[in-house]
């Protein structure tokens, strides 16, 4: 009986398969679950905000009053919640999305190595007379690392301009939480 190298390194190649797929698993999870924790806690707070608010507004009897503190009050510190909820979640997006790309970098140089492995297997145990299809062989393998080579390159691409884009909002939001500040306590002066 004899042994394939092939049927061996197979096996190692979908043990390290499953385990790729399992850490890219764990990293959504992981960012859902964050995700979750965040819109929970923007929740919560906003039911006790809410509940407080709804207080004050019942003493107060003037309808113009009601109208200005809902408008001052409120509506500005709504504003400043979202934009402090939007941070947060671009923040959650970015991290998983810097693991994920690190694992698909792990998992596209493992495979490069694997074919490499595999070429020279296959050309070292070829038979003689056969020089001419191991070049063509060789050759095709050439460019399948050249693909290789692009694809990677796309996916750092597309990982660096999410990046780019999550920080574009984070920075969207920061710039609406601090008119948002500006404007309330611009509101507030006037009031007082």
């Amino acid at each position: 009986m004899s042994k394939n190298p092939f049927d061996v390194s197979a096996m190692a190649n979908q043990t390290k398969g499953i385990e790729s797929v399992k850490a890219v698993g764990q990293v959504a999870l992981t960012s859902a679950q964050a995700i979750a924790q965040l819109n929970q806690q923007a929740a919560q707070e906003l039911a006790s905000r809410l509940q407080s608010k709804v207080a004050e507004l019942m003493k107060t009897q003037d309808p113009k009053a009601a109208f200005d503190f809902v408008h001052a009050e409120v509506l500005q510190e709504a504003a400043k919640e979202v934009a402090g909820y939007q941070s947060q979640l671009f923040q959650a997006l970015a991290s998983g999305n810097k693991e994920i790309a690190n694992i698909a970098e792990s998992m596209i140089k493992e495979s490069q190595q694997d074919l490499i492995h595999f070429v020279n297997e296959a050309t070292q145990n070829a038979p003689a007379g056969t020089e001419p299809y191991t070049s063509v062989f060789k050759a095709s393998f050439s460019n399948a690392l050249q693909n290789f080579e692009l694809i990677r390159a796309a996916m750092a691409d597309s990982f660096v301009s999410f990046e780019k884009s999550v920080e574009n909002m984070s920075q969207f939001s920061a710039v609406q939480k601090e008119g948002a500040q500006k404007e309330s306590s611009a509101r507030t002066k006037k009031t007082k």
